[in-house]
């Protein structure tokens, strides 16, 4: 039951054959067989979620769902508020023992729709990195290899939805930490433009920061963000309401489009590996019918500018911690909350500045082609409890996440797709970007990598 999509769970719970307790009793079971191995929980709440599935049961015998999700196991990253639960951000200088009685919009819109709420997923300490391992929680595992990172800063969730512990996560993404858990993890990761979901309380990464949904198939990540796109006025940045459901516009058709293919951006070093499977897997989708041009978008890398946001995020949150935090906090967060100190108000409003007009050359280049289309990382996963390959001489997740943060500073909506696997058996996936407010194009796209590449439907076994 667990290597079902949301998609199938909710037409067996329409025609009876399974109900939301069965699926909910099988995703907890999943979880207590999987997750000792993967440490992708931070927190389960069986009592919560089998309450939530006999409510949806009910609803469904009656024939009243809520929503188009309606009773389908899902987690959420601890970096959202949830009332009942505590939101301790991987973090030992949050205090637990004091009121969890408001839910972010993310979780609010998940409760509204009737969708079964399992428990929190890991998160390295505040979100600030790649991987996925914090002082509270300790290191979590790749489901295809325990040896291995999920990625993050989503990892946690990236590896309950592989697992099969629930269908559906909700993860962050400041830099790429929605995408780099999908490719490392096998599954879907949606980074939709930002404001798209409304965020409250607002992120200390200002504009760098989006919600994304996470799912195993493309139409799944469509049903959810039809849910969290809904409205909350707590979020003065929030777009209004889509025009039309995204999981309709999942379908159409977009052969005879154009797409760019760029492997490299025309800057940045790639693992020859991930570079055959992402370019076999473009090659396929030109095939059938995209019409794909290989070049590259035509700016320089702008790890720099992103830095300086990056850090001075950080620190401002950082600031704000008790006294002594910085004995307790991860050595490399510390890092960068030192970093983020040392610029000014000036270098922050030029790094803006670069990040706008990164946004306008990307503006321009979407008048040409419809799509962009790279590798999502530029290596396979790697030694989990690490921040960068062992040996590697990289200095900092950064250095190969180079496909990711850019679009966070553009604000385009992104999504990772499973492109194939290594030899290893690790996952690779492949990113699309589009311009800013086509999150529906970029679906349609996804689903069609889907349609004409294929990935494995069941879940990686357990070693």
């Amino acid at each position: 039951m667990t290597l079902l999509t949301a998609s199938e769970l909710v037409a067996a719970y329409s025609t009876g054959e399974i109900s939301p307790v069965e699926a909910t009793e099988a995703a907890l079971r999943s979880i207590e067989e999987r997750d000792r191995e993967c440490n992708a929980f931070c927190l389960v709440d069986p009592e919560v979620a089998r309450e939530g599935a006999k409510a949806s049961e009910a609803r469904w015998r009656e024939g009243n769902p809520i929503g188009s999700l309606d009773g389908v196991p899902t987690s959420i990253k601890d970096m959202f508020l949830t009332q009942g639960w505590p939101t301790l951000r991987g973090s030992t200088c949050i205090d637990p023992d004091q009121p969890w009685d408001v839910d972010s919009p993310v979780t609010a819109r998940l409760r509204e729709n009737g969708l079964v709420l399992l428990g929190k997923t890991t998160t390295p300490e505040l979100a600030w990195k790649g991987v996925t391992d914090n002082p509270l929680t300790g290191v979590t595992r790749n489901p295809w290899n325990p040896a291995k990172t999920p990625g993050g800063s989503s990892g946690g969730s990236g590896a309950a939805v592989a697992a099969g512990m629930g269908e559906l996560s909700v993860g962050t993404d400041g830099g790429g930490s929605v995408r780099i858990p999908a490719s490392f993890c096998g599954i879907v990761g949606l980074k939709p433009t930002y404001g798209r979901i409304p965020l409250w309380p607002a992120s200390p990464f200002g504009a760098l920061s989006h919600a994304g949904p996470m799912a195993r198939s493309v139409s799944d990540v469509a049903l959810l963000l039809d849910v969290l796109a809904l409205p909350d006025h707590r979020d003065p940045n929030a777009l209004e309401p889509p025009a039309g459901a995204y999981r309709e516009a999942v379908r159409r058709d977009v052969r005879g489009l154009f797409a760019a293919f760029s492997p490299t951006l025309g800057w940045a070093s790639v693992d020859p590996e991930v570079r055959r499977i992402v370019t076999s897997a473009v090659a396929t989708l030109d095939e059938a019918g995209l019409r794909v041009e290989e070049t590259d978008p035509g700016f320089a890398d702008p790890r720099e500018a992103f830095d300086v946001l990056w850090s001075t995020g950080a620190a401002q949150w950082l600031d704000t911690f008790p006294p002594g935090s910085e004995a307790k906090v991860d050595p490399g967060l510390r890092r960068v909350w030192e970093q983020g100190k040392t610029y000014s108000a000036a270098d922050y409003l030029a790094a803006n500045a670069e990040r706008a007009s990164l946004g306008i050359l990307m503006g321009e280049f979407h008048s040409r082609f419809d799509v962009l289309i790279t590798p999502t990382v530029a290596i396979p996963p790697f030694e989990a409890g690490f921040e960068v390959p062992p040996g590697s001489g990289m200095s900092g997740w950064p250095d190969w996440t180079p496909f990711t943060y850019p679009f966070n500073m553009t604000q385009q909506p992104a999504i990772s797709v499973p492109a194939g696997f290594t030899a290893d058996g690790l996952p690779v996936g492949l990113q699309i970007v589009g311009p800013r407010h086509s999150d529906d194009l970029v679906l349609a796209v996804a689903r069609l990598v889907e349609e004409v590449r294929p990935w494995p439907t069941d879940r990686p076994a357990g070693r």
